[in-house]
């Protein structure tokens, strides 16, 4: 029922709108309630009390014992006098009875509606007991619904009861207070659902619109377009998100160009040295290559097997890592000897480009804790690359240098560099900043890849610095032993 985000809001607010309204109503009518009953009360018992002085007065001035005489010889001055008495109060009347509760003269009721009522005699003997009391009746039958009253004894020339004074106030005012509460807050419960539900449709409208936008594009990238961005306005948590969809769109797309990058080398790699190696055999079994030109052209078949022997291991090691199977050996060994080690392997090629070598370490050992294989990998792979890519004649330098509890292990060499452009991408899977392939025939963009995620593995780090056409420098720490 409530699947949108807009229906959803407009049943919240509208809810605690209701609920609001009902209680401030309820507290509202009780407090009127409330209020307007004391007010009956006390409007009442001064009533009653004005007009007994005044009935007790006239009598004395008359010598009057008998108040059924009394009110038949001045019935109609005794008339007019109350009627007086309760024009300035609209739902107040005056009534006035004998000890047997017979209504003997009131203001309000003419004579026929009043002559047959009788007052029950319990509430005669209450109010001669307690000499006036506060109450609600219905007067026996006289009134619809119970009224609130206050009874006071009237006594004669003698000091002598000789009836009861009601003075009674009716609930027609309090009817007519409740329904205009009612309207008003059923009139202020409309404005303000309606101006809730203006403001609800706005705030939903900014928050679903670019929900919307994100939705549409992600369907957009279900079907393989990822160039497909978000607007983005303002700073609060929904221009948040429209920059993390973005920034996601970026990396999907940058991963997109790598996986279209990697197929293509991949394919290159797998095809160029598969057709030498199906070339050169169908060329040896067929009789079209020369005996004597047999080993030449087995030598260039067995090149080529190692080539995609090399290639199958980095994609079988990447395949480990990432399936967690691949589990570090941690061992204390002496990180120095093995750059020298490295670095001595590759004499014949720093030889044929004539590079000048430093090698800088701050002692001659420097112990460290980590995985020795895969540590020789790493360094072995930047100290290549620092090679095949260096220029003729230019500086090519390993340093190692402790800091607290870490050591770094740099390689820096002059040459081609990097580009600023393929720089933060240099360690993804199957980037090659060589798309040319000029300099680097072998690789296939999985080399810094794997190294990154053997230095991650040791809660280290590993990054690159450089200058296009002038020098690069690849740098990963360790933990000292």
């Amino acid at each position: 029922m409530f699947k949108s985000i807009f229906t959803k809001y407009i049943a919240a607010f509208m809810t605690i709108i209701i609920v609001s309204f009902a209680i401030l109503a309820f507290i509202a009518g009780s407090l009127i309630k409330s209020y307007s009953e004391d007010e009956r009360i006390s409007v009442t018992t001064e009533a009653s009390k004005t007009v007994k002085e005044y009935l007790e007065n006239e009598m004395t001035q008359v010598d009057a014992l008998d108040l059924q005489l009394f009110i038949y010889q001045h019935y109609a001055n005794l008339r007019r006098t109350l009627t007086l008495f309760t024009s300035y109060e609209k739902d107040l009347m005056i009534l006035l009875t004998d000890l047997e509760g017979n209504v003997l003269i009131t203001d309000k009721l003419t004579e026929s509606e009043y002559v047959k009522a009788v007052i029950p005699k319990e509430n005669i003997d209450k109010a001669l007991e307690s000499g006036g009391q506060s109450g609600e009746s219905n007067f026996g039958g006289l009134f619809k619904s119970k009224q609130v009253y206050h009874a006071i004894p009237l006594n004669n020339v003698t000091s002598t009861n000789c009836g009861i004074i009601y003075a009674i106030s009716t609930t027609s005012s309090l009817s007519s207070l409740s329904e205009i509460l009612i309207r008003t807050v059923i009139t202020a419960m409309l404005w303000v659902m309606f101006a809730a539900l203006l403001t609800v449709y706005f705030i939903s409208e900014k928050i679903t619109a670019p929900l919307k936008k994100i939705s549409k594009a992600a369907k957009e990238f279900a079907k393989g377009n990822f160039k497909v961005r978000v607007p983005v306005h303002g700073n609060d948590e929904i221009a948040q998100l429209s920059e993390s969809f973005n920034n996601m769109a970026e990396d999907l797309e940058n991963y997109e160009k790598t996986r279209s990058s990697f197929i293509a080398n991949i394919s290159h790699d797998l095809r160029t040295p598969m057709t030498s190696i199906s070339g050169f055999i169908d060329g040896i079994l067929a009789g079209a290559i020369p005996p004597e030109k047999h080993n030449y052209y087995l030598s260039i078949v067995a090149t080529e097997v190692k080539r995609l022997s090399r290639l199958v291991s980095s994609l079988l090691e990447i395949s480990k890592f990432e399936a967690g199977e691949k589990k570090l050996t941690m061992t204390e060994f002496d990180i120095c000897e093995m750059a020298r080690q490295i670095v001595i392997s590759f004499e014949k090629k720093i030889d044929e480009k004539r590079l000048d070598v430093d090698f800088d370490c701050d002692d001659f050992n420097i112990s460290v804790k980590a995985d020795k294989d895969s540590i020789h990998q790493i360094l072995y792979n930047i100290c290549d690359n620092a090679v095949k890519f260096s220029r003729e004649g230019g500086k090519y330098i390993i340093s190692i240098k402790q800091k607290g509890k870490q050591v770094f292990v740099s390689v820096y060499n002059e040459g081609q560099g990097i580009d600023s452009d393929d720089l933060p991408f240099i360690f993804d899977r199957f980037y090659k900043s060589d798309k040319s392939r000029g300099l680097d025939k072998t690789g296939v963009g999985l080399g810094l890849y794997i190294s990154k995620t053997i230095i991650e593995a040791h809660g280290q780090d590993i990054w690159a610095k450089s200058a296009y056409g002038e020098y690069c420098e690849f740098v990963f720490t360790l933990e000292k032993a």
